[in-house]
């Protein structure tokens, strides 16, 4: 406590934290005015009963940062950018001269992956405002528009959310964080002020040793996320000994540390894109005017909202997008050259080659755990949904995961600018 105590003084005192924490904070306001700009002709009633009850929308909301519940001009929140960067990595993992790119320009090659996202968000944008202005209206919560007013509310949704990522961006940038990661945070924890008067209005003292029972397992919940977000797996490494004139060099004995989950919060937001963007089409073209194929979107949209069905591909998802992300983030080949070049080895294990096998293996076996653990964690608003037979103390996993994970690396990142003050 006086260690976190004496942390907090020397960021008060420090000019620089102050502005970059302020300028973060400063940043998350924009974004929450941003988000209580609805746009012109929503039915507040109609909307109000869509989300109560629909799944998929209250998910969305979460994901867009509040901005479908007001149905705001930031509605799509960044979800485009984070479309685009999915498409930008798998483009990476299918074709060598990009990977090549990232591997040997380094944080230049990163930089114009990063460009490229944000090219790929516009038209990603462009099509999913069209597609939630149709949507909506085919619901009732949006009235009719002539063709200027209906291709301006595209505009300027598309303009939302790109005012959004450079928002993130400017975070990342000036701030503290990685300012995507802040905005989707910002949007959940402002949904709680109303989550908690909702749970007070509803209170039933008959109902105490239940909550009690919530309440033990969302502490559990927060303990288990920290605790797999920071363990890892030491893999012991020793230098050789190198003997240069009279002095020897090297001979040391360190470790390369492994996370257990090196993907962290990233395959959650990864799987709520791609889960996301089929239900908005299929609930699109379920009002065809071809027999056919509003039939087949109508079961599609049925399907995947039925909790079940949509717990069990989300649990796929984040699982293969754990291995997924994992394998873009960690080359065990690249390991493998570094520790060559500079003189490491593993004990008991042959440099090149077989380092590379060896970390391989041991990155697929400790990812198998930090996958489960997701996948879990998405779905476990439905499992206590099942036990509870009560959805407003289902803990809602994703939105508990994004916030530790989010709230940790923060922490990080200020104690890093703080060990750099102090040396």
């Amino acid at each position: 406590m006086k260690n976190f105590l004496e942390k907090i003084t020397i960021v008060l005192r420090d000019p620089t934290l102050r502005k970059r924490i302020g300028f973060t904070i400063g940043a998350l306001v924009v974004f929450r005015l941003l988000s209580a700009i609805p746009v012109p002709g929503v039915d507040a009633a109609s909307l109000e009963r869509l989300l109560a009850g629909n799944q998929f929308f209250g998910l969305l909301d979460i994901f867009s940062g509040g901005g479908i519940s007001t149905l705001s001009i930031a509605m799509l929140g960044v979800g485009p950018y984070i479309t685009g960067s999915i498409i930008m990595q798998l483009l990476t993992m299918m074709f060598p001269s990009m990977k090549a790119m990232m591997q040997e320009e380094g944080e230049a090659g990163r930089q114009k992956l990063s460009q490229y996202s944000r090219y790929l968000s516009v038209p990603l944008a462009l099509l999913q405002s069209f597609a939630f202005i149709k949507l909506f209206q085919s619901q009732g919560v949006l009235s009719s528009m002539t063709s200027m007013e209906f291709t301006v509310n595209i505009i300027v949704i598309t303009g939302g959310s790109l005012l959004l990522m450079w928002i993130g961006e400017l975070i990342s940038e000036f701030g503290i964080g990685n300012g995507v990661s802040l905005i989707i945070f910002g949007g959940i924890v402002a949904a709680l002020p109303q989550r908690i008067f909702q749970f007070v209005a509803g209170f039933d003292p008959g109902q105490i040793p239940l909550y009690l029972l919530s309440l033990i397992i969302a502490l559990v919940v927060i303990i288990a996320v920290v605790v797999v977000t920071e363990a890892e797996r030491s893999v012991p490494v020793t230098y050789a000994k190198q003997v240069r004139g009279n002095k020897v060099y090297g001979g040391v004995s360190t470790y390369l540390p492994l996370r257990l989950n090196q993907a962290g919060v990233i395959p959650i937001i990864f799987a709520l894109s791609i889960l996301l963007f089929p239900q908005i089409i299929f609930n699109f073209f379920s009002n065809s005017a071809n027999a056919m194929i509003a039939n087949f979107s109508a079961s599609a949209s049925l399907f995947l909202a039925n909790p079940w069905a949509h717990a069990v591909i989300y649990f796929f998802l984040v699982f293969i997008f754990t291995y997924f992300y994992t394998a873009v983030t960690f080359d065990p080949k690249q390991i493998s050259e570094n520790l060559q070049k500079g003189g490491a080895f593993i004990p008991g294990v042959r440099p090149g080659e077989s380092t590379m096998d060896y970390l391989g293996k041991i990155v697929t076996r400790i990812t198998l755990v930090g996958a489960l653990f997701l996948g879990l964690i998405a779905v476990l608003p439905l499992i206590m949904q099942g036990f509870t037979g009560n959805a407003s103390l289902a803990i809602g996993g994703t939105a508990l995961l994004i916030v530790v994970s989010v709230v940790l690396d923060l922490l990080k990142k200020i104690d890093a600018q703080i060990s750099m003050r102090e040396y």
